[in-house]
């Protein structure tokens, strides 16, 4: 069991303490559990080739509304990577990657075509229908857009060398981006605050997990501020004062608290997101494939080192307590909630900052998966070896695994600098 820390009557803000609403589970060990056990091996695994290099497609118009100009500012540039860049392994088509079996047993498979595969007996539009089935079925499984990795605009972006950090991207088209994620996805609600009132424990998650993204995107920018921009030197680092604008209850009218508290319901559904989904990174035939096998196994055995010290958390958030009502129902908010939240990540594509553009994107479609993975226990827990050619019955493509780890690693992270932001607030009084 993970010991309480106690916090000091000093440390800022005062209010985000104690036990989370909906929750069994309370602030203090969640600090224990990330910032001493889970961040470093968590910023050591984000550090390699598997998890550094993301695809994405910045260019995709926005779907609800005429943007006028893409940032101008410097800070916003996002610097794509040349194909020698990107590992062979990454770059390479992505079928049978993932299997040793099809590595392993390539001369079983020229057997198989021998014996007639069924294969060989389909039409080109029989073949065509059955990608298209495939691809609906992924589909109706998401919670967020996916790129197309095939289109031509889509481009590997190195994580490392493109940080999320402070741009100077403010003003009314950020603010537009904000308040339609949070006014337009409240279930047709016409009033956003009268919605939240009293509302089921389903929709109250949804509402929290939106506000803890948004304040994880805010401690990154406060603890990662453009300090000093002369002709000489570019310094980076906390903006205590940038923090207190966005989290001092006093400044925000009791907002912030709430806010952060919000970061941590966030962490703890993300958290339970890798705790559920490690039978699919357990199976042999799954790899982190970069074309370089001892680096790969490696890499492969510190990520369910993570996921099992996951699995391992005393306290996690309790998904059974959702949709627990009538069936009919429960099948209806759940697609509401996919919806809305499928929503969300296209709204990410009208965010006129291309560095606020990918980070976003990628964090939406972090939570998406991991929200994917939740309402998809049964398909994970059914996972066995598979049969040559039949399809298994939970899948998750490189992006979404990329998306998943980095996005929890941009949570985690959070969680820490709150850390650094109350030390420093502390040296002030």
């Amino acid at each position: 069991m993970i010991e309480k820390t106690t916090r000091c009557a000093l440390c800022f803000p005062s209010k985000v303490t104690g036990d989370l609403e909906d929750c069994a589970c309370d602030v203090e060990t969640i600090d224990g559990f990330n910032n001493d056990q889970l961040f470093p091996k968590l910023q050591t695994l984000l550090e390699s080739d598997y998890f550094r290099f993301y695809k994405v497609n910045l260019n995709k118009p926005c779907p609800f509304w005429k943007v006028q100009s893409h940032c101008g500012l410097k800070l916003c540039a996002v610097q794509p990577c040349s194909p020698n860049e990107v590992p062979e392994g990454i770059r390479s088509p992505s079928h049978n990657k993932y299997s040793a079996e099809a590595n392993d047993n390539q001369d079983t498979c020229e057997q198989e075509k021998h014996l007639g595969a069924v294969d060989v007996s389909l039409s080109n539009e029989t073949r065509e229908a059955l990608l298209s089935w495939s691809k609906h079925d992924d589909e109706a499984e998401r919670f967020c857009v996916v790129d197309d990795e095939e289109s031509p605009d889509s481009q590997y972006v190195d994580l490392l060398l493109n940080p999320e950090r402070y741009t100077g991207y403010k003003g009314p088209e950020a603010w537009q981006i904000w308040n339609s994620i949070y006014e337009e996805n409240c279930f047709n609600s016409k009033s956003f605050y009268n919605w939240l009132e009293g509302q089921c424990v389903e929709k109250r998650a949804f509402y929290r997990l939106i506000s803890g993204l948004h304040a994880s995107i805010n401690i990154h920018l406060s603890a990662r501020y453009l300090l000093d921009d002369s002709w000489f030197q570019r310094k980076w680092g906390h903006n205590v004062t940038e923090f207190r604008q966005r989290f001092d209850s006093e400044l925000t009218a009791g907002e912030g608290p709430k806010r952060l508290r919000n970061l941590y319901f966030l962490y703890l559904i993300e958290l339970r997101a890798l705790a559920k989904v490690l039978p699919f990174f357990q199976q042999p035939s799954f790899r982190l494939y970069t074309g370089r096998p001892a680096e790969d196994q490696k890499h492969k055995e510190l990520l369910l080192d993570i996921l099992q010290q996951a699995r391992n958390f005393p306290l996690h958030f309790d998904e059974t307590s959702l949709f627990t009502g009538d069936e009919i129902e429960g099948a209806k908010l759940k697609e509401d909630i996919r919806l809305a939240f499928l929503n969300i990540s296209r709204i990410m594509d009208c965010v006129g900052c291309f560095k606020c553009r990918l980070w976003g994107k990628l964090q939406t479609q972090g939570l998406g998966t991991a929200l994917k993975i939740l309402f998809s226990e049964r398909q994970i827990e059914a996972l066995k070896p598979k049969s040559s050619g039949e399809r298994p019955s939970f899948q998750l493509s490189r992006q979404e695994i990329v998306s998943l780890l980095n996005a929890f690693g941009r949570i985690s992270t959070s969680i820490r600098e709150l850390k650094n932001f109350r030390a420093l607030l502390a040296e002030e009084r």
